[in-house]
């Protein structure tokens, strides 16, 4: 399955809430404004995102005659990738890089990691994984099994251990075996937590101290969690002042608009999606395919 493909298939369940408002029987009236504003929110794209993007677009209508659902479905696409903040560099290709995950239980940010790692092999990248989240023992086991089954080495310590200095010894292995890319997974916190986001902000800043090559702080978003996955973005965009972001699960949720509401209100870029548990459903991120995948079927697919 193409990479394309991938995107339709795993962003199936938004675009079916979002196409139902496409089928108005050749009328484009007022009730369809309502209904494509009303159908926005609902897909967790937020009340300000979807005004504005239902007013451009029947400003837009009205003045180029878009009538059929193709037309408009293409120029919302185009609409809605305009709120999404393009990525100027992206940390897992553009090397030497140090990137650390964070995010809550259960987001998939150890799972990333070992795709991601899989990923920089097959395109020739010499990877280290580095195991920060030293508080859950499975969190290590996981790790150590995608590094077995990708040929990348994991560092770790014992259960328990600072993690802010197995990220310093993480930075001294990578330069000692000249590894390109640093992949650190950190412990899940909960973003109302002060205490623990005060040492995440530790283990940010000792790794950014320590390393000779620029390091990324990348927040993983369940898609699934919706709305509250916009409020743990600005939490941890508060605290760790982040770079930019993955939103995984994406095939597990009808409400896809949230990785516009955040990328929007925070102004971060979207690095890569999860569209299923398949080691190629973690995608690097276009905002007009990732549109146009949103909405249906247009002239652009």
């Amino acid at each position: 399955m193409g990479l394309r493909d991938s995107l339709m298939k795993g962003l199936s369940r938004s675009r079916e809430a979002i196409s139902e408002i496409f089928y108005m029987g050749g009328e484009v009236d007022e009730s369809f404004w309502e209904d494509l504003e009303d159908t926005l929110v609902m897909g967790d794209m937020g009340a300000e995102v979807a005004m504005q993007v239902t007013d451009d677009l029947r400003e837009q209508a009205a003045r180029e005659g878009l009538r059929t659902a193709r037309q408009l479905r293409e120029a919302l696409a185009q609409r809605l990738s305009q709120e999404l903040t393009p990525a100027k560099r992206d940390p897992f290709r553009a090397l030497p890089s140090c990137v650390l995950f964070v995010g809550i239980n259960g987001a998939g940010k150890t799972t990333t990691v070992g795709k991601l790692a899989s990923e920089a092999l097959n395109l020739g990248i010499k990877p280290l994984i580095g195991a920060g989240d030293t508080f859950r023992a499975a969190a290590i086991e996981q790790l150590q099994v995608w590094g077995e089954r990708s040929g990348v080495e994991v560092i770790t310590r014992e259960r328990g251990a600072d993690p802010a200095s197995v990220c310093y010894e993480v930075i001294d292995e990578a330069e000692k075996r000249g590894s390109e890319l640093v992949l650190i997974d950190t412990a899940g916190r909960l973003h109302t937590s002060p205490e623990l986001m005060r040492e995440l902000a530790k283990v940010v800043n000792v790794t950014r101290k320590r390393a000779n090559m620029p390091v990324w702080v990348v927040l993983v978003v369940d898609a699934t969690t919706g709305q509250n996955g916009l409020n743990q973005a600005r939490e941890f965009n508060q605290a760790l002042d982040l770079d930019g972001l993955i939103v995984t699960k994406l095939d597990g949720t009808a409400k896809g608009g949230i990785v516009v509401a955040i990328s929007h209100e925070l102004k971060l870029p979207i690095w890569r999606i999860g569209v299923g548990e398949g080691i190629d459903d973690l995608q690097p991120f276009d905002a007009l395919e990732f549109s146009r995948a949103l909405v249906g079927e247009t002239e652009g697919l």
